[in-house]
C-alpha cells in the first residue's frame, strides 16, 4: 500500500509521544490480523501518516471543546465515509481511549410510506431517498442532542436497509449506552448549505430538465436545507470533507457499491432465502438515482473545501492524495 500524502507536519497535534503510543497501541490491536494475512499491507504506516494525526487533531479539538465533540463527515456517494468512520473509531478508541458514537444520515431516511406520502403531496421525485427532505431530521436532532448532553443514557439509533429501500424494524436498531467523547454524523449532504435562488434556475442534468421543469422539487430541497437541516448541521462542531475528484468518479464508485450489494444479496439467493423484495439497481437506474444528488454534490465540491476544517482529497483510484487542515490545533 503506497501513501500519496501525509498529514501536514506543521499541523501535527498533541505530543510526538502521544502519537507514537497511539500508533503502537493500534499495531498491537491489529497484530493478529496482520499475522493472519501474512502480507505487509502498510497498515501501520497508513495509521502513522494519516489516521493517528487526524485522530490527534480530533482529540485536541475535543479537549478544547470540553463537552462531547460533534464531528460532521461529508463525502459524495462512494467516497468512503463509512470506512473513514470505522478507522477513526478504532484509532480514537484503541489509540487514545475515547468512546466514539456514530450516526449515518442514511439511517435517518424516512420510511417508504413516508416518502410515498411526500411524493404524492409535494413532488414525485421525493419518493427517491437521498436529498434533503427525505430524512427524519427531528430524530437526528434529538439523537445528537442526547449524545451531546453526556448524560450516559441508553439510545436507539435507527438502521436503514438499502436493499429493501426502507427503515429496519426498531428491534434491530443499534443501541448506545454511556457517555460519548466524540459523536460522528456522516453523510453525503452533511454540512450542506442552501444555494442562491439564481443557482436553482437552470437544470444540471436530464432528471431536473425532464422531471422538474418548473424547479419545484429543487426549491423544496433548498428550503429544507435552509430550515430543518440547518438545525441539524448547526450541532456540528468540526467538519471533515472527503473530497471526490469528479462527478464521474461518483458514478463509478456508486455503481461499484451497488454491485457489491447485489453480490451480498446473491448469497441469500444461493442459500434459498427469498429475494423478491430486494431493490437492486441496474446501471440505468443507478445513473438516474445519482442525478438526484448531482446538484448538491457539485455545489459542495465547489464551496465546502474552503470552509471545512479538514479536507481529505481523493484521486481517481480512491486514494487520499492531498490533506488540507483549515483549522489548526491550539
Amino acid at each position: 500500500m503506497s501513501l500519496l500524502t501525509r498529514w501536514p507536519q506543521a499541523q501535527l497535534c498533541l505530543s510526538s509521544t502521544e502519537r507514537r503510543e497511539a500508533t503502537g497501541a493500534l499495531e498491537r490491536a491489529f497484530a493478529s490480523t496482520l499475522e493472519t494475512l501474512r502480507v505487509d499491507i502498510g497498515l501501520v504506516e497508513m495509521f502513522e501518516a494519516i489516521y493517528v494525526p487526524l485522530a490527534a487533531w480530533l482529540v485536541s479539538q475535543q479537549r478544547q471543546h470540553g463537552a462531547p465533540l460533534v464531528v460532521g463527515v461529508n463525502g459524495a456517494q462512494g467516497a468512503g465515509k463509512s470506512t473513514l468512520f470505522n478507522l477513526l473509531e478504532v484509532t480514537l478508541g484503541e489509540g487514545f481511549g475515547l468512546r466514539v458514537a456514530g450516526i449515518s444520515i442514511d439511517d435517518l431516511y424516512k420510511t417508504r410510506a413516508e416518502r410515498r406520502r411526500l411524493a404524492r403531496e409535494v413532488h414525485p421525485l421525493l419518493m427517491t431517498r437521498g436529498v434533503p427532505g427525505t430524512h427524519d431530521v427531528e430524530l437526528g436532532v434529538a439523537l445528537l442532542q442526547a449524545l451531546r448532553s453526556g448524560g450516559g443514557q441508553s439510545l436507539r439509533i435507527p438502521v436503514f436497509d438499502k436493499s429493501v429501500d426502507d427503515r429496519c424494524p426498531a428491534a434491530v436498531w443499534q443501541e448506545w449506552s454511556g457517555v460519548a467523547d466524540i459523536v460522528v454524523l456522516e453523510g453525503w449532504c452533511v454540512g450542506a448549505r442552501p444555494q442562491d435562488e439564481a443557482a436553482l434556475q437552470a437544470p444540471v442534468n436530464a432528471l431536473e430538465r425532464n422531471e422538474d421543469p418548473d424547479g419545484a422539487w429543487r426549491r423544496y430541497v433548498n428550503e429544507q436545507l435552509a430550515g430543518p437541516y440547518r438545525a441539524l448541521f448547526d450541532l456540528i462542531d468540526v467538519q471533515i470533507m472527503l473530497r471526490v475528484p469528479s462527478m464521474e468518479a461518483v458514478y463509478a464508485w456508486r455503481s461499484l457499491q451497488e454491485q457489491k450489494l447485489a453480490e451480498r444479496m446473491q448469497h441469500l439467493f444461493d442459500a434459498g432465502e427469498p429475494t423478491d423484495h430486494l431493490r437492486i439497481m441496474g446501471q440505468g437506474e443507478i445513473h438516474r438515482f445519482i442525478q438526484h444528488y448531482e446538484r448538491l454534490t457539485r455545489a459542495l465540491l465547489l464551496e465546502m473545501p474552503s470552509r471545512a476544517d479538514v479536507v481529505l482529497s481523493l484521486n481517481d483510484n480512491h486514494k487520499i492524495a492531498d490533506i488540507r487542515v483549515n483549522k489548526p490545533c491550539r
